[in-house]
């Protein structure tokens, strides 16, 4: 199995840990670092040792980290992050004297300063050309704005989950897979938006990492209100358990439960 040694490295703006290769450089926990990323040459802090994988278990490709930061480029990071704050107030204001229906929810210079990116929800599209023509104008850089939805917007804000831990979409998922109501019927959560959505208003990520063992647990199992022969009689499945695989049958107003073992499907 091809194996490839990586040190896991996170951004100012995002708690996601994204990794890197770094032959050839001396890096260690606690190192800074500029790193290519999505969103041009970022500073980056290491927060791992270095560490084997398979790449292909990897959702991105696995760059190489640029270069050790020196004392310019984190000076120039804590700079760009202070600037990129009122830039976003500015925003912000511009935004609605254009009358643009729009939430701008964040901004992020470039390491070099020669972009300036805008993140923004919105309903539907939005004509943002004079808004970027006076953004540029303002900061004399190339300015980008960047229309995201609102599961995205939960990753670069971050927060806390109904399971008490940092959400997911901020700490590592980088691509959102499809999620539906009938994982959450697969797993017998009561259909509540309170219990079943998360931050986003989106129904919850965790949703899809167990859905899987309940589509299989559930194999063999009979559904609630079929008869079912307990051996002990006929009756009516009133309840079934996924996880255990048992199941109560009401024979006679007598409730008995019921193992059912896989080997038995």
């Amino acid at each position: 199995m091809l194996k490839m040694e990586v040190i896991g490295v996170r951004f100012s703006f995002s708690n996601r840990i994204i990794y890197y290769s770094f032959e050839g450089l001396e890096c260690s926990k606690g190192s800074s670092v500029v790193c290519a990323t999505e969103y041009g040459n970022q500073l980056g802090s290491v927060v791992t040792n270095a560490i084997d994988i398979d790449p292909s278990k990897i959702n991105y490709p696995v760059n190489s980290i640029s270069r050790i930061a020196n004392e310019n480029d984190i000076k120039n990071n804590e700079k760009n992050i202070n600037d990129a704050l009122l830039a976003l107030e500015k925003s912000k204001k511009l935004a609605l004297k254009h009358k643009l229906d729009m939430h701008i929810i964040n901004a992020l210079y470039t390491l070099e300063r020669d972009q300036l990116l805008f993140f923004f929800v919105a309903d539907s599209r939005v004509d943002f050309r004079e808004l970027a023509r006076e953004l540029a104008a303002i900061y004399k850089t190339r300015i980008e704005l960047r229309q995201i939805g609102v599961r995205d917007k939960a990753g670069l804000v971050g927060g806390i989950g109904i399971c008490g831990g940092q959400l997911c979409c901020a700490r590592f998922l980088k691509e959102f897979d499809s999620v539906s109501i009938n994982m959450a019927k697969n797993q017998n959560i009561a259909l509540n938006p309170s219990k079943i959505n998360g931050v986003c208003g989106r129904l919850l990520c965790c949703l899809k990492y167990e859905d899987d063992v309940y589509t299989n647990k559930r194999k063999g199992l009979p559904c609630v209100g079929k008869n079912y022969d307990t051996g002990k009689g006929i009756g009516k499945v009133v309840s079934v358990d996924v996880l255990s695989r048992t199941i109560k049958v009401d024979v006679n107003s007598n409730v008995i439960e019921v193992k059912i073992n896989e080997s038995n499907q």
